[in-house]
């Protein structure tokens, strides 16, 4: 895994053009947790490197659904031709997942009422928490799928939507 996109020169093939949320195995949420998805998943797309390391060069259409407590995460060439797909268990993201939503709540919180330096303090914090997410991320998918750190970033960002129940 390299935080340097090792692939083409002008960086078309290595990435995403499209994700797909699975509605038959992600429940549909309120509004506001759709939202959250739907910005989720544009900044992914706005920004990423991408690349299964079995397979033709992309660019890559994912197709995420959850299966019996583990991510699918399904890669298509941009016309649909299947890639791979890559099952991600979701228990070893379990609790970073939930340390997440603990420091979003309480940075929501402080916001409203909290002195500067306690709400950056507590932004710091989420920010570390969302990096560790980010790597063990990386990590998941070493060997099989290549991203770098701020598309393991969003990824990640997406999951924690993905969980979120509103």
């Amino acid at each position: 895994m390299s935080d340097e996109p090792s692939g083409s020169a002008d960086g078309k093939e290595d990435r995403l053009v499209a994700v797909t949320l699975d509605e038959a195995s992600i429940e549909r949420g309120a509004p506001d947790v759709e939202q959250e998805r739907a910005i989720a998943v544009y900044d992914l797309l706005e920004d990423n490197y991408f690349r299964p390391l079995a397979g033709p060069r992309g660019p890559y259409r994912l197709v995420l659904s959850i299966r019996e407590n583990r991510l699918v995460l399904q890669v298509e060439l941009a016309d649909g031709a299947p890639v791979i797909t890559h099952i991600l268990s979701l228990n070893p993201l379990r609790k970073v997942v939930k340390d997440y939503f603990l420091i979003c709540e309480s940075y929501f919180t402080a916001i409203r009422s909290a002195a500067p330096a306690q709400i950056e303090a507590i932004d710091m914090g989420r920010r570390g928490v969302h990096n560790e997410g980010s790597r063990l991320l990386i990590e998941r998918l070493e060997g099989k799928i290549d991203v770098d750190q701020d598309t393991a970033r969003r990824l990640f960002t997406l999951i924690c939507a993905l969980h979120f129940k509103g």
